[in-house]
């Protein structure tokens, strides 16, 4: 076995990229403040073609020296739009149909190996604050809240490492439910 070189990976192009159908979803971040997890959210959107990301309160929105450090050129190839308040974003979701689904440990929440999307509905996926989570606020706001099962000691996930979790998990459903059609 030999490791590929990036000439043999097959890569798109950032025009190829900006053309290629999209997984049906869109990624909220609600006041995240480390840069490097703004980057690293917005290269694990670009490897599996999310719609767009929205970048709410503190979050920080490229150019940036720091989130480019992690997204690699992802701010390039997958699309942005800048909130003051998150719940101006959820509430502009509501009115294009999305059902928006909090990654939160929350009563009530649906562990994330239970959620199926359904297909023809489309999801935002809202990622909160590294130590507050996401906002009380948005949580009610929210159609549902899926939580991360975690059996250690530790009872929270870095944001970057549940974005790519859920990010990863959600992709590979879209996928089945696309061959089942």
């Amino acid at each position: 076995m030999r490791k590929l070189r990036n000439h043999e990976l097959g890569r798109k192009s950032i025009g190829e990229h900006k053309l290629a159908e999209k997984t049906p979803f869109i990624v909220v971040l609600d006041n995240v403040r480390s840069l490097n997890n703004i980057g690293s959210v917005f290269r694990t959107s670009d490897a599996f073609l999310i719609n767009c990301i929205y970048l709410c309160g503190i979050t920080a929105c490229p150019p940036n020296k720091e989130i480019s450090k992690t997204a690699l050129g992802a701010t390039e190839s997958v699309p942005w739009k800048y909130y003051e308040q998150t719940k101006d974003a959820i509430l502009d979701l509501k009115t294009a149909g999305f059902q928006i689904m909090s990654i939160e440990q929350a009563q009530g929440s649906i562990s994330l190996e239970e959620f199926y999307p359904e297909q023809g509905k489309q999801y935002a996926f809202v990622f909160g604050h590294e130590v507050k989570g996401v906002k009380q606020e948005i949580v009610d706001m929210s159609d549902a809240c899926i939580e991360i099962p975690q059996f250690g000691t530790k009872h929270s996930l870095n944001i970057s490492v549940s974005a790519g979790i859920v990010i990863w998990d959600v992709f590979v459903k879209f996928k089945a439910l696309e061959v089942r059609k």
